[in-house]
């Protein structure tokens, strides 16, 4: 019981934080794209996306592995979670100074390569002095993570995103018509500075600490890079795997027969409104994710199957009868909030279209979390390979066809393919079953009734209509009636 107060404490508190933060991004985003223009938001977001893989490259997923390895050796008799943390910054230094200096010395051809310009190349140098200080916070926030200080990690989190942000917004509001490498540049040093002030956070957290470990550790050094390599080298494929298929929207875009700048304000829209968007809500799952992993890891390596089968069942029946009515709302008001958010009607019909796959993408989260927990890095890496071969293939094939429609089908097939098959590996590795009707057609069906009730009783009441506040009252009078009418029906089956 006090083990599940504690999850539910730290759940909730890093989801207030973590909303915080996202609702600050999106409006960020917004900000930059009317201020800059869709198209250099789209420069920005493939600016973003190498800098995903360079960071992951340099650090080999370094919040994950501390995270999972500190866990771990905390479960262990005279555990020492200061070696493990040790090892991994000893790790970080030689992959970030390496990538580090991949980037200064080939900069120009990876600007040509990736960025189809050679104007990327200084840019690429400022990511380059970034990667090591975003490795060290990195390793300290996952050790912090592992001890379950989650109260750490949020306020490091909200310092990066304040300072990040600021920077960010003095120098958009500064610069006067900025090309798109000075528009990299900008982000670049915003996220830097961002990183820099965390790093310096974790720093003096983790010297005035109180508990400090001496003891020996149950690993060595060879050992931490044998469990490590697998998730780093599942981080590092699926990281490169998304910046290929990101760097092929532009170009087939371009294919179907649009202007360069045409393309990057698509894709711009896609990343900056439509996917942020879509992913919104899910910021409690996110945050729970984090403490999936140390929780499964823990309860695996101590074989107590009973509670894994538990976590597993609770963590997908709380999902599905989540994202569910999410993808509801979204498919109902799509439109308005594509508008609301600065993306016109494309954004807004790209929303409505995507909406259905919502319960899908919410569950590869959670679903990926229990994989890392458990141990099931290979899995995961041959299924993300699969499941990108499937997007990239359909970028390839449908976008030069059907322009940003190609897009969205490439998002249902991977999608619906790679969390379909992480479903069955983790109910067939735990043995626990699900109930079709309780997961899935219940919360449908308590939606479609919730929403025909909502309707009528807006509309009786003469409220109904398209104005913002009308929403927001019709949306929370929705799922107010959802909450009661599943609850409910969870209430009286206990009961039976």
């Amino acid at each position: 019981m006090i083990l599940r107060n504690r999850i539910i404490k730290d759940t909730a508190m890093l989801t207030i934080m973590q909303l915080i933060l996202d609702t600050a991004s999106l409006l960020l985003n917004v900000t930059i794209t009317k201020r800059l223009g869709s198209s250099a938001m789209g420069i920005v977001s493939l600016t973003g996306s190498f800098m995903v893989l360079a960071g992951m490259v340099s650090n080999g997923n370094a919040f994950l592995c501390t995270s999972r390895l500190v866990s771990e050796e905390r479960g262990k008799n005279n555990g020492n979670p200061d070696r493990v943390l040790r090892y991994a910054f000893m790790m970080c230094t030689a992959l970030s100074i390496s990538t580090a200096l991949i980037l200064f010395l080939f900069g120009e051809k990876i600007s040509i390569k990736f960025f189809n310009t050679p104007d990327m190349t200084k840019p690429l140098y400022f990511i380059a002095f970034s990667l090591p200080v975003g490795a060290f916070s990195s390793c300290f926030k996952g050790y912090f993570n592992a001890m379950r200080k989650v109260s750490l990690t949020a306020r490091a989190d909200i310092m990066e995103f304040a300072v990040k942000s600021a920077v960010i917004a003095i120098l958009v509001f500064t610069l006067t018509n900025p090309g798109n490498a000075q528009v990299c540049e900008l982000m670049t040093a915003g996220i830097v500075c961002g990183n820099l002030t965390s790093l310096i956070y974790f720093m003096i957290i983790f010297l005035k600490r109180k508990k400090q470990y001496s003891g020996k550790a149950s690993i060595n050094f060879r050992k931490y890079i044998r469990y490590a390599v697998p998730i780093m080298f599942g981080s590092c494929m699926t990281s490169a795997l998304s910046s290929a298929n990101d760097s092929l929207i532009p170009i087939t875009l371009k294919q179907h027969g649009n202007s360069f700048t045409e393309a990057f304000s698509q894709f711009g829209i896609f990343e900056a409104i439509v996917i942020p968007a879509l992913f919104f809500p899910s910021v409690i799952l996110c945050s729970l994710s984090g403490i999936v992993v140390t929780e499964s890891a823990r309860e695996n390596a101590s074989g107590n199957k009973e509670r894994i089968i538990s976590i597993t069942k609770k963590l997908i029946e709380g999902t599905l009868m989540f994202s569910i009515p999410v993808s509801a709302v979204m498919m109902r008001f799509g439109k308005e909030i594509g508008i609301l958010m600065g993306g016109g009607e494309l954004a807004g019909k790209m929303i409505t279209i995507i909406a259905p796959v919502v319960p899908f993408i919410y569950l590869e989260i959670i679903l990926e979390a229990l994989i890392k927990g458990l141990g099931l890095q290979g899995f995961s890496s041959i299924n993300y390979i699969a499941e990108y071969a499937v997007r990239i293939s359909s970028v390839l094939i449908f976008v030069p066809h059907f322009g940003f429609y190609g897009i969205v089908i490439s998002y249902y097939a991977s999608n619906v393919i790679g969390n379909t098959s992480r479903l069955i590996k983790i109910l067939k590795h735990t043995g626990a079953g699900v109930n079709v009707f309780k997961y899935i057609f219940l919360p449908i069906l308590c939606v479609f009734l919730t929403m025909e009730s909502s309707e009528l009783v807006m509309r009786t009441f003469r409220f109904y209509g398209t104005s913002l506040i009308q929403l927001i009252i019709f949306t929370v009078v929705w799922l107010a009636g959802y909450i009661f009418l599943i609850y409910g029906w969870n209430g009286q089956k206990r009961c039976a």
